[in-house]
């Protein structure tokens, strides 16, 4: 295609946010990328403005980081059964809506996300950057599921309308994250800042185990971890390493300082040597520049950096990701307790997975072993069975180390016995005589 020819299709193809709401038809499933890669608000709110007129829509999102009135559980009440919320993935910010029950949740994990979004998908959207002079758009700072929809939707789901809000501020980043303006329906130009994920402080008890965790990373080992305290404590301990490879889903928060100081440096991965690689992005200012048109980071879709055979190909493969609840047994909770959402399940079933099989690998689960309730009194998280209705995240064929502020318990050869005992040894001191008179009653002969 000419340059001329597909600049007069890019201007047709161009509205406002209140002509692209207008594509959305009663029954639609609506489907927006991830984290920064999502749409502003503004076209949020178009498409909810319609719905007096809209019956049975269905709106899907993963890390909610631009308000708007679809994480508000009063307005949402008022509007049931005209657009209804149905994320993938939950932050603090729609916390409430769970607790509502105005929020359903699609359960998937990364790797099988876009197969499901593929099928369900009437509408997509995403942001992406202005097109190159060849046509093409990036996807930037996030696929995961992206790709999946846009490239198969027509074909083997449903899509019906594929809408791009291009924004001057999104960066180009390498990696198979191309598409051309062709694959789209519609434009919406608007230029605004990007979200930032700001890195938190650590609490005592989250940098003790890091601690631990740090003891069982060796260099050139190759690193995921997910978001939270203890691995912004674990990013913070790891000088003096190096060689470290990252085979991850999100950049690792701090990852422009590890690169300078050559503890990442990707040197020995058996793929993409060289390059930090995961399926989006989420940080500050510095990490978008960082991975700014950067050949030493790409992005590709999650159907390739999830699956969990391509994870374990990586040797030494170090996986670290947070959990809320475990039991004697080993199956982790890491998406809510009881019916109650906090989460999703992430990658972190896919990624657990790929580091069982990989060679040398450690699928590491990190938690507080308890929590103080309201009344100040402890709820310990390694707990004889799971409350009812609670989902489990990893089942406990796959788990394997286990760590608190207590210690590390590695379960990957126990028996549900061993594994018990193991446990309790890194439960909260205060709670392990319950826990142990627990283990005789369920465990032994009575």
């Amino acid at each position: 295609m000419s340059y001329q020819a597909w600049q007069e299709e890019y201007r047709r193809k161009c509205v406002s946010f209140q002509e692209a709401a207008q594509a959305v038809k009663s029954g639609d499933f609506i489907s927006i990328a991830i984290g920064v890669g999502g749409c502003s608000a503004e076209l949020y709110e178009a498409i909810l403005d319609r719905h007096e007129e809209l019956r049975d829509v269905k709106i899907m999102d993963c890390i909610q980081l631009r308000p708007n009135r679809l994480y508000d559980p009063g307005f949402m009440k008022q509007i049931d059964g005209h657009i209804n919320y149905v994320p993938a993935f939950g932050v603090a910010s729609i916390r409430d809506s769970y607790a509502a029950h105005t929020a359903d949740f699609l359960v998937s994990t990364v790797y099988d996300g876009g197969q499901k979004c593929t099928e369900r998908s009437d509408i997509y959207i995403t942001m992406v950057t202005p097109p190159d002079k060849n046509g093409y758009v990036n996807l930037s700072l996030t696929s995961d599921y992206s790709m999946a929809v846009l490239k198969e939707g027509r074909t083997k789901g449903r899509l019906r309308v594929a809408i791009g809000e291009v924004n001057e501020h999104m960066p180009v980043v390498f990696g198979n994250n191309w598409l051309h303006i062709s694959e789209f329906d519609l434009f919406i130009e608007h230029s605004s800042p990007i979200p930032e994920f700001k890195r938190g402080a650590s609490s005592e008890d989250e940098k003790t185990i890091a601690q631990y965790v740090l003891e069982l990373i060796n260099n050139g080992d190759n690193i995921q971890m997910g978001i939270g305290g203890i691995t912004e404590s674990v990013v913070a301990g790891l000088d003096g390493k190096y060689d470290l490879g990252v085979v991850t889903e999100m950049y690792p928060t701090g990852l422009p300082q590890l690169v300078e100081k050559g503890i990442v440096t990707n040197a020995r991965k058996p793929f993409h040597q060289g390059v930090t690689m995961g399926t989006f992005c989420l940080g500050d200012q510095e990490m978008y520049e960082f991975a700014r048109e950067n050949p030493a980071c790409e992005i590709h879709p999650a159907y390739y950096t999830n699956n969990p055979v391509f994870i374990a190909q990586h040797p030494n493969m170090i996986c670290m990701n947070m959990a809320l609840m475990i039991d004697m047994s080993g199956q982790i909770a890491s998406e809510g307790i009881g019916h109650r959402m906090i989460s999703g399940s992430g990658g972190q079933l896919d990624f657990m997975m790929g580091s069982y099989w990989s060679e040398g690998g450690k699928g590491i689960t990190l938690l507080t072993s308890a929590r103080r309730r309201a009344d100040g009194s402890l709820m310990s998280s390694i707990v004889p069975e799971l409350p009812a209705g609670t989902p489990v995240t990893v089942p406990r064929t796959y788990a394997q180390y286990v760590i608190t502020e207590y210690g590390v318990a590695n379960l990957r050869y126990k028996s549900i016995r061993e594994r018990a005992l193991a446990l309790i040894e890194i439960a909260h001191p205060d709670l392990r005589g319950e826990l142990r008179a627990s283990l005789k009653k369920n465990f032994y002969p009575g």
